[in-house]
């Protein structure tokens, strides 16, 4: 009788443990295919990945279009499920979670660009607007990171009441304001002035400082400080 001819293991299997074990010996040499490969093996267990990988490159050119694009956007490239979507949107949430516990309670000031890579990363490729205020305590450092209003594509609404309430109940006594531009032009607008002053006025009477207003674009950020408009 003859013996039942053993199985050939996908062709896929040797080349993940190939690719693993040069991740870990030279993370910083893979291309972003390769790397988005790693991902894609722990949300696809049981299939060849690389193409797919190489898809989503190029829909969105390279890792950080990747890891912005939305759910919608990932699950439009073939092989990728809503699980698989969600999951590469988690590996972005924790890079972000990285950067922002890497800065808090630390003096902003002294360590500003740190900032500047945080907002960028965290805002500026938003398709909305979006209005974060950062509350300093009286070392300067972060003592909270919020979202305050989320708009349409070109307009957020700021409520400078509602803005220093909150800084009270935290015992904030600096701020630093940032909103994202979906233009792409970080150029600040009249409104955008206005709103600044507005919050100042408020901010005043309880003796706390806006330090910057910072826009943030996919083309760079502007600083109302350097300005000369704070």
């Amino acid at each position: 009788m003859a013996e039942p001819q053993k199985k050939e293991k996908p062709h896929y299997l040797g080349h993940r443990d190939r690719l693993r074990e040069r991740f870990l010996n030279a993370p910083e040499s893979l291309p972003d295919y390769e790397l988005l490969e790693l991902i894609l093996f722990m949300a696809i267990p049981r299939k060849d990945v690389k193409p797919i990988a190489k898809m989503l490159i190029d829909r969105f050119k390279n890792m950080n279009g990747i890891l912005n694009a939305s759910l919608n956007d990932l699950q439009s490239v073939n092989g990728i499920s809503h699980n698989t979507a969600v999951a590469i949107r988690a590996i972005r949430m924790a890079g972000l979670k990285l950067l922002q516990q890497d800065m808090m309670e630390r003096p902003v000031l002294s360590s500003w660009q740190r900032l500047i890579d945080y907002v960028s990363a965290a805002m500026a490729n938003e398709n909305k607007e979006h209005f974060r205020l950062l509350f300093l305590n009286k070392k300067n450092e972060i003592i909270a990171d919020e979202v305050q209003q989320s708009g349409t594509v070109d307009h957020t609404p700021a409520y400078p009441r509602e803005i220093m309430k909150r800084a009270l109940e935290l015992g904030a006594t600096a701020i630093i304001l940032v909103h994202n531009h979906p233009s792409g032009d970080p150029s600040p607008s009249d409104a955008d002035v206005q709103m600044t002053k507005a919050i100042q006025a408020a901010a005043k009477p309880f003796d706390i400082v806006i330090h910057d207003h910072l826009i943030v674009s996919r083309n760079g950020t502007t600083s109302f400080k350097t300005l000369g408009l704070i």
